[in-house]
């Protein structure tokens, strides 16, 4: 029996599992952040695998940290219904003591789209979440804020805030990144340096869900529950700016 709402249950789990991670943090410290790394991504790995096999045991599921034959297999292609999960996604912030920029993500894709999500950001101590969407800070026009990675960002990405007038914040993690549009710390992010599916599906469900522009970098739809859980680029901004963007990264395309 399905004991809570989806969009209830995504906040709840990506909390649940933020909250163990920020105990995993002060319980071992920073010593060692290789072996930090692995028990925060294998602990709260087996918390969401566990959780969801207990409250929706009819689902599939794709995480991050699942085995390639896990990733593989077909009944999550034939499936309605599938979780896309990050265990924790940041895990070079996450071992860096006095960083808040990691995340966990929880999204459900189901018969096609994106149907529900949620974002924690136990460091920030908040779960954004399609629940309840933020409220977009509005657009006021003049020079805006694009996030971008803090050790990799595009070369394409620093052509494109000279031509459209931006300035670049180096964020941690992806869903860090996505949830500064939304809280207003930046206007957009864009990302074309490889990605897969559990990078985004949480963030950009909570984005669509405030009314967001979410998109691949040449406009198109991004798509979810694919047998190649590659997916390579993103923009996410405020709808106003969206157009701007995009035409000013056909502009350095051709």
């Amino acid at each position: 029996m399905m004991t809570r709402d989806d969009h209830v249950l995504a906040a709840d789990l990506a909390t649940e599992a933020g909250e163990l991670l920020l105990g995993i943090r002060e319980r071992d410290g920073f010593g060692d952040p290789s072996a930090l790394r692995a028990e925060g991504d294998r602990a709260s790995h087996v918390l969401l695998m566990e959780s969801l096999a207990r409250l929706r045991p009819s689902d599939s599921v794709l995480s991050e940290e699942a085995t390639r034959e896990e990733r593989l297999d077909p009944r999550r292609l034939a499936a309605s219904r599938v979780w896309i999960v990050d265990p924790l996604d940041g895990t070079r912030e996450f071992a860096e003591e006095g960083r808040a920029d990691w995340a966990v993500h929880v999204a459900l894709w189901e018969q096609g789209g994106l149907a529900a999500g949620a974002v924690a950001l136990p460091a920030q101590g908040r779960t954004l979440t399609t629940a309840e969407p933020p409220k977009l800070p509005a657009f006021e026009g003049g020079r805006f804020r694009i996030a971008v990675s803090r050790t990799r960002p595009p070369e394409f990405v620093q052509r494109l805030a000279v031509l459209v007038g931006a300035d670049l914040v180096p964020i941690g993690s992806a869903g860090a990144k996505i949830s500064a549009v939304l809280t207003g710390e930046v206007e957009a992010y864009v990302h074309a340096g490889g990605q897969y599916e559990w990078d985004s599906a949480a963030p950009v469900a909570v984005a669509q869900a405030a009314g967001a522009h979410a998109s691949r970098i040449d406009g198109s739809p991004l798509t979810y529950n694919q047998a190649d859980p590659s997916l390579p680029d993103i923009l996410v901004s405020l709808p106003d700016l969206a157009s701007t963007l995009l035409a000013g990264i056909r502009d350095l395309h051709r």
